[in-house]
């Protein structure tokens, strides 16, 4: 059986400290192209990861504070019943991530599978651009999986 990955990048235009802050629904992932291969989820999100990647981040659920769209996006897959594996991160993270670190083989680089020659290469093109015009801590991506 597949897994499928779903998501949106949110960005908060003015910063955690403006009082009128909030996290603002950029661009869903299907978009940007991300492919299908299991070793990029695993090494950044931990999902089917037989190929024993140290996950960047995985299992931190749906943010509180996420936007409307991200969660109208996430309901209409079906919300926590039948989507699995629901995390975030933000770009300030994703920027200090260690991408020469391999999997359990040694084999595969975090570089090689999710980096910016991969498939996700336009998902981090866009929270490149979205953290230099609001800081790479008010830029993050939101996953889940079905």
């Amino acid at each position: 059986m597949s897994t499928d990955v779903s998501g949106m990048i949110e960005c908060r235009p003015w910063g955690e400290d403006d009082e009128d802050a909030v996290w603002t629904a950029a661009i869903e992932l299907f978009l940007l192209n991300t492919g299908n291969a299991y070793n990029a989820p695993a090494c950044l999100f931990g999902v089917r990861n037989t190929f024993g990647f140290r996950p960047l981040t995985e299992k931190r659920g749906l943010p509180e504070d996420t936007s409307d769209g991200v969660r109208a996006d996430f309901t209409s897959h079906g919300g926590p019943k039948y989507v699995h594996g629901t995390t975030w991160t933000t770009w300030a993270e994703l920027s200090a991530a260690d991408w020469d670190e391999t999997d359990g083989s040694g084999a595969r680089s975090r570089r090689t599978v999710a980096g910016d020659s991969t498939h996700w290469g336009p998902v981090w093109q866009v929270m490149r651009t979205l953290g230099e015009l609001h800081g790479a801590e008010n830029v993050r991506l939101v996953v889940w999986f079905h």
